[in-house]
């Protein structure tokens, strides 16, 4: 039998760092060179070379396939991150991203040599409208927390416009992490909103906290609980009756594409997350895309340029499309240049391939899965000590509690999440939303087969077996991943940010 072979340890890319070592050395320069004095300011030219690694070819390549392979991706194995909407990502969408047209257009080209660039992103605004129910649509916001702070702007805009200064936005205690955030960061006060029995909105508590100062209420509908404010229409009412703006917080939009619309239920603003509902790969910080739709109170202000459709003109029989700046009471600009187009392109192919018809099917399989798997989780043996928060038909997500592992099993949420890991499969989303003691928060998407469903369920269920007979386990775990348990809070207070010389 054949000794085991300890596994290397992984180095970084200066690690393994060789002076004088190279991957490409380019042929010597058959045109005059420029001093870089004559090109660069005195204040702009470095005094010493930069720091960067020196190593050959194939082991930058080795170095970041072995990365890749420490990582767990959503080609690798399930990913039911709560809130997140990590479904599969169509493979042809990468490929029509990578046509030379759309991959190596440069941002600055003039329009009149970009027009098909620009009726895909007039055409993706288009069907954007269409999905939300609001007419108008910007694509420039970068992510959706870019196009909460969009809203928000446009919303004081709309204010300001009308002679008015409010100070409050009213946020639920179940809304994302980043909507009280972008509130502060746009310069208001955060108002709480509680949640009722029912998991909705506490209608006596907005009641009693919209008045003539609130400028906005900000909501997901379906919430981060996984469920449908029934009373959607009277709360647009009392935010309404007071003169503020709704604004639909987009990133659980997968549950009810093609169902019911934002624009429909009273909502003035809305964003869209072109990496969660429409299929641009995300994770590891971007890229993403935020477009915002808005209704025609709101449309003066969007940002600009806006792409337009204008008509033919100047002996042409075909209309053209353009970049508006003439937009005197907009925002002005997000972002450099139009938006990360790849996304648009990814997004536009991922419509245009399922049609309408079919981001209806998408949400009607999504909120499906996610009822299987929670009725699969209420089963004994696990309800036990995972009870269903909110425990009624749900969209696309669910939220369990882990208070009963947590008293009757000695094991945390965090401990399940990462015995999980174990198994192949990445953890839901843990302790969020905050108003659900040791949460979990689980959506399965609708790219997830029955029987990857089934396995999850019987994988909580070993889990929660075999911390009857040794909590330790879990609470030891995950063991083989490339890295342990970490000091998740001394990572987060002292993070090594910078590769020492």
């Amino acid at each position: 039998m054949s000794a085991l072979v300890p596994e290397q340890p992984t180095l970084t890319i200066y690690e393994r760092s060789e002076e004088g070592r190279r991957a490409f050395t380019p042929p010597p320069l058959d045109v005059p060179e420029t001093p870089i004095s004559e090109l660069l300011p005195e204040d702009a030219i470095r005094r010493e070379s930069p720091a960067l690694p020196e190593i050959s070819e194939p082991e930058i390549v080795r170095h970041y396939n072995n990365l890749s392979k420490k990582n767990f991706d959503l080609d690798t194995g399930f990913y039911p991150l709560g809130s997140c909407t990590m479904k599969h990502n169509p493979k042809v969408n990468e490929r029509v991203a990578a046509l030379p047209g759309h991959a190596r257009l440069h941002p600055l080209q003039d329009p009149e040599y970009a027009q098909g660039a620009l009726e895909l992103m007039w055409n993706l605004q288009e069907a954007l409208a269409e999905i939300s129910g609001l007419p108008h649509v910007s694509l420039q916001p970068s992510a959706g927390s870019h196009g909460e702070l969009a809203g928000l702007l446009l919303t004081r805009a709309y204010h300001e416009e009308r002679g008015q200064e409010r100070h409050k936005v009213l946020t639920p205690d179940t809304a994302h992490g980043t909507n009280p955030a972008t509130v502060t960061m746009a310069g208001y006060e955060v108002v709480k909103v509680g949640t009722a029995p029912d998991g909705g909105v506490d209608l006596d508590d907005l009641r009693a906290k919209a008045d003539e100062d609130v400028a906005c209420l900000m909501l997901t509908n379906p919430n981060t609980l996984g469920l449908f404010d029934t009373n959607i229409r009277e709360i647009a009412s009392i935010v309404h009756d007071v003169g503020g703006t709704l604004y639909y917080d987009g990133a659980n939009l997968n549950a009810v594409m093609g169902i019911s619309r934002p624009g429909d239920m009273g909502f003035d603003i809305v964003h869209f997350n072109l990496h969660k509902t429409f299929t641009q790969p995300h994770g590891g910080g971007g890229p993403g895309s935020g477009p915002i739709a808005v209704s025609d109170r709101i449309e003066p202000f969007l940002p600009r340029p806006q792409v337009v459709r204008r008509e033919a003109s100047n002996g042409s029989d075909r209309d053209y499309f353009d970049l508006d700046y003439e937009r005197p009471k907009s925002i002005g600009r997000l972002r450099g240049f139009q938006g990360n187009f790849g996304v648009f392109v990814r997004s536009y192919a991922y419509i245009r391939s399922v049609g309408g018809d079919g981001l209806r099917d998408v949400s009607e399989i999504a909120v499906l899965n996610a009822n299987y798997l929670r009725a699969r989780l209420a089963e004994e043996g696990i309800a036990e000590y995972l009870p269903i928060a909110f425990d009624r038909v749900c969209m696309h997500e669910f939220v369990l509690s882990g208070r009963g592992a947590k008293e009757k099993l000695g094991i945390k949420t965090l401990d399940i999440a990462k015995r999980l890991l174990d198994f192949k499969m990445h953890p839901p989303t843990v302790y969020f939303p905050l108003l659900v003691d040791e949460a979990l928060m689980i959506e399965p998407t609708e790219t997830e087969t029955k029987e990857t469903l089934d396995r999850f369920a019987e994988v909580i269920r070993e889990i929660v077996r075999e911390a009857a007979d040794d909590p330790e386990i879990a609470r030891n775990a995950p063991y083989s991943t490339p890295v342990r348990r970490l000091d998740e809070a001394r990572a987060a207070r002292q993070p090594i940010v910078r590769q020492p010389r």
